[in-house]
């Protein structure tokens, strides 16, 4: 009876990563929001590595899928930012209160989100990036969730170059924080073969992403990336709050 109520879980969490893989794949990021609480109501001793995982791996399959579309220099601002930013996330894991951290993560992306439909006009400047790369590091290693501090330094370009360099930027960051977590003995043989189970669905939602990718660049994409970001924020609060 367990292993059918484990199975049923895992049909359920691979319909809804293949639903963030089709997310991200249109707009650059998004798979966390869609995943991570299902994860967590499922096992919370899930995350983050099931997540970083599948994300990684989306990440390489959009890099490959519009490779010459990447900010490089801006990847590399990033990454100066998401390095450090690991080690800090990699300590919270093991030694802080989830709930709060996640309040914080959660009030500053939703603060960012605000402040850019009122005043605040993103760009990715090299002082930006490093920030938002840091931040990105730190609350995604620990929470699973890192992607909207950069995407929204990138929400005024093309949606071409908003996915290409995201996914550039996933693929190291999310390979960093793994690493990170193997080798701080944070990682279990469940929660790598949950992230192996996974990546099937994800591979479907990417594929279906890809037709669709023109309609949402040609609506313009800055709308789109608000919206996931706004969740993104309220989804990890509610999830602090009910922890």
């Amino acid at each position: 009876m367990a292993s059918r109520t484990m199975g049923w879980g895992i049909a359920v969490a691979g319909v809804v990563v293949a639903l963030g893989g089709l997310l991200q794949g249109l707009i650059g990021f998004g798979l966390a929001l869609v995943a991570v609480p299902l994860i967590a109501l499922l096992d919370p001793t899930l995350l983050p590595v099931p997540v970083l995982m599948v994300a990684a791996a989306h990440a390489s399959m959009s890099l490959a899928r519009e490779f010459g579309h990447v900010d490089w220099r801006g990847v590399g601002w990033a990454m100066a930012g998401r390095l450090p930013g690991t080690v800090v996330g990699v300590l919270v894991v093991d030694a802080l209160d989830p709930k709060g951290f996640g309040l914080v993560v959660g009030g500053s992306v939703l603060a960012c989100v605000l402040l850019s439909i009122t005043t605040w006009r993103p760009s990715p400047r090299p002082k930006s990036l490093v920030t938002a790369g840091f931040a990105s590091g730190s609350f995604g290693t620990a929470t699973s969730v890192g992607g909207p501090m950069v995407a929204l330094l990138y929400q005024n370009q093309a949606g071409p170059q908003v996915r290409a360099t995201l996914a550039a930027f996933f693929v190291l960051g999310s390979g960093a924080s793994i690493i990170a977590l193997v080798s701080a003995g944070q990682v279990t043989a469940h929660q790598l073969w949950a992230g192996v189970v996974l990546i099937p669905f994800l591979v479907a939602g990417f594929l279906l992403s890809g037709p669709l990718r023109k309609r949402v660049d040609a609506g313009g994409i800055r709308t789109p990336m608000l919206v996931v970001a706004g969740l993104s924020s309220v989804v990890l609060i509610v999830r602090s709050v009910l922890s």
